[in-house]
């Protein structure tokens, strides 16, 4: 296996690093695609190269390679992977493979509840007020999605800021925003590497259904406004109501110091440019990392059949 083949092992590693700034820096609705997507080729691409080589090492034991129809000789001249990296690679895949088993059966879990809940609210109204004094705010999972807000969430805003905080967990509920969530943290289940890109989406689709509300109410300052005050006002009065797996006006799970001042900073500048060469060159790398995993799985097959062959020969 030639050193391109470890990329998917590194990658993760770089995209931890650009996490953070891309979902700063480009337009929410495509950050949250971006990172969502390069998390799980990612997990995937990583996931599989750990299967590789662990692989690559076990062929080289006398009963494996008996039961492979494999020339032993063949195999351990040729050396595909030292016993040592693949051994590694072994144990890293089997704690991987049940960390991202636990992770999407808890997700999964929390959101068929959080769906079973809201269908049991009363009315049939996509909006659902709670009468209670503490404030939260969040969309559930469904077809459509409901919203749930508290009295305590609307006592504390104003009439427009309250059409701020309807048309945010309106973007929550249309763009399906927990099964990024969901998809991203699975993922990092996978590879602890990737955690830093399930904060940068938590983060990202805040910011996507905060500039759709910016746009259906046609005032940032007042998106950016209502975004504070809710927050405020959830941190005085704080609430259990919301699941965790549930994206909120002021959700927080995941997300690094700071995140509601810099939403707000971002409604109060300008909407993100567009920046394709930036999405170019990200996608190209993930096209990359998926091309090596599947570069290093023809040269594994192709070095069974030579091993193979050296058996019968």
């Amino acid at each position: 296996m030639h050193v391109l083949v470890y990329l998917p092992l590194i990658a993760p590693a770089l995209a931890a690093l650009a996490a953070r700034p891309l979902a700063g820096w480009l337009p929410p609705a495509t950050a949250t695609w971006l990172l969502t997507g390069g998390a799980v080729v990612l997990a995937s691409a990583s996931t599989a190269m750990l299967g590789l080589l662990a692989l690559a090492a076990v062929i080289r034991l006398p009963g494996i390679a008996a039961a492979g129809g494999l020339s032993l000789e063949v195999v351990r001249r040729t050396d595909p992977a030292p016993w040592p990296l693949g051994a590694a690679a072994g144990l890293a895949l089997t704690v991987a493979g049940l960390a991202l088993a636990r992770a999407a059966r808890r997700r999964g879990d929390a959101l068929v509840t959080a769906h079973r809940e809201a269908r049991r609210l009363a009315g049939r109204d996509q909006v659902v007020v709670l009468a209670d004094a503490r404030a939260d705010a969040y969309a559930t999972p469904g077809w459509p999605g409901r919203i749930v807000v508290t009295s305590g969430m609307l006592d504390a805003l104003s009439p427009p800021e309250r059409a701020v905080l309807l048309a945010h967990e309106h973007a929550h509920a249309s763009g399906r925003h927990y099964l990024f969530t969901a998809a991203v943290r699975v993922a990092a289940a996978a590879n602890p590497l990737l955690l830093p890109l399930s904060s940068a989406v938590s983060y990202s689709v805040e910011r996507w259904a905060d500039e759709h509300a910016a746009t259906v109410v046609g005032d940032r300052r007042l998106a950016a406004r209502a975004v504070a005050r809710a927050a405020l006002a959830a941190a005085a009065a704080p609430s259990a109501l919301r699941p965790a797996a549930l994206p909120g006006v002021v959700s927080g799970a995941g997300i690094r110091p700071g995140a509601v001042p810099r939403r707000v900073t971002a409604l109060l500048a300008a909407p993100p440019r567009r920046r394709l060469g930036l999405v170019v060159l990200a996608v190209a790398l993930l096209v990359l990392c998926g091309g090596a995993a599947l570069d290093a799985a023809t040269d594994l097959h192709a070095f069974v059949e030579f091993a193979q062959a050296g058996l019968a020969g």
